[in-house]
């Protein structure tokens, strides 16, 4: 049945096991996105979840930066035995030309992989990859016996052909991440795609009040609801991400407000 949970979990919330979901991320699931009346997809899902969520998302914020600025380093800190953590990071970690901005990665699909940027004094510094930056947070939470989920970033409000433009590379990077750390991954820019397709541009217009990034709180709501697969026109997928995350869910019947 899809939204349940199985039954050895069930006993350890009910039995008052103390889980919490942390979330890490940007603008796009951070508490107020972006500003300006926008919405992160994080404050929603309280919602639809019955464990205690901590929304440690900041805007502006890339994989890299998450990193440097020892914000993945609080998190893992705090993080406890069977508590789960969302990993969603891509929209700030795109190339920054030939200043660097402290944010982009090096780029490429693999741990491995590093390049040399100048930083606006001239200096010449080394940078790891996108997946580097993850993987080292993931490992680390991996030991403290947390449960990462990788996500892939949700989509910018832009149209080809009557449908949300594909994904780019960092959703096959988030991809292979859950791969290489055989970790549970899921495809929120697809999952959030179909949800949009179905509503159409002119409703999913509505929720970019400003940009074609950050959702106002109904948008916000919908991102949420693709995440956890609540959106019944998805299909089949749905059962993929609730299976895969075991996430504990709030009952059908709950009803809270949207921020």
């Amino acid at each position: 049945m899809l939204f349940s949970i199985t039954l050895s979990l069930l006993s350890l919330v009910t039995a008052g096991y103390s889980q919490t979901l942390y979330l890490a991320g940007d603008s796009t699931m951070a508490l107020g996105g972006g500003g300006s009346g926008t919405q992160g997809w994080g404050v929603p899902l309280s919602q639809y979840l019955s464990i205690p969520i901590v929304n440690d998302a900041v805007g502006g914020e890339s994989a890299r930066s998450y990193s440097d600025q020892g914000k993945f380093t609080r998190l893992i800190n705090v993080a406890k035995k069977g508590d789960f953590v969302i990993v969603e990071f891509g929209h700030n970690d795109v190339s920054a030309g030939a200043v660097d901005n402290g944010k982009q990665d090096a780029v490429g699909d693999g741990y491995n992989i590093t390049s040399i940027v100048t930083t606006a004094d001239g200096t010449q510094i080394l940078v790891h990859s996108f997946a580097y930056y993850i993987e080292n947070a993931v490992a680390s939470l991996l030991a403290k016996g947390a449960i990462p989920i990788i996500s892939s970033l949700t989509p910018d409000n832009i149209w080809t052909n009557g449908a949300i433009a594909a994904g780019g590379r960092f959703v096959t990077y988030a991809k292979s991440i859950g791969t290489r750390r055989n970790v549970t991954y899921v495809d929120h820019y697809a999952y959030t795609a179909q949800a949009y397709n179905k509503l159409g541009q002119t409703q999913v217009n509505t929720f970019y009040p400003n940009d074609h990034l950050h959702t106002n709180a109904a948008g916000a709501n919908i991102v949420a609801q693709a995440f956890l697969g609540k959106q019944s026109q998805m299909g089949a997928s749905e059962e993929n991400v609730l299976v895969n995350s075991s996430i504990p869910h709030a009952a059908p019947s709950c009803g809270h407000d949207t921020e």
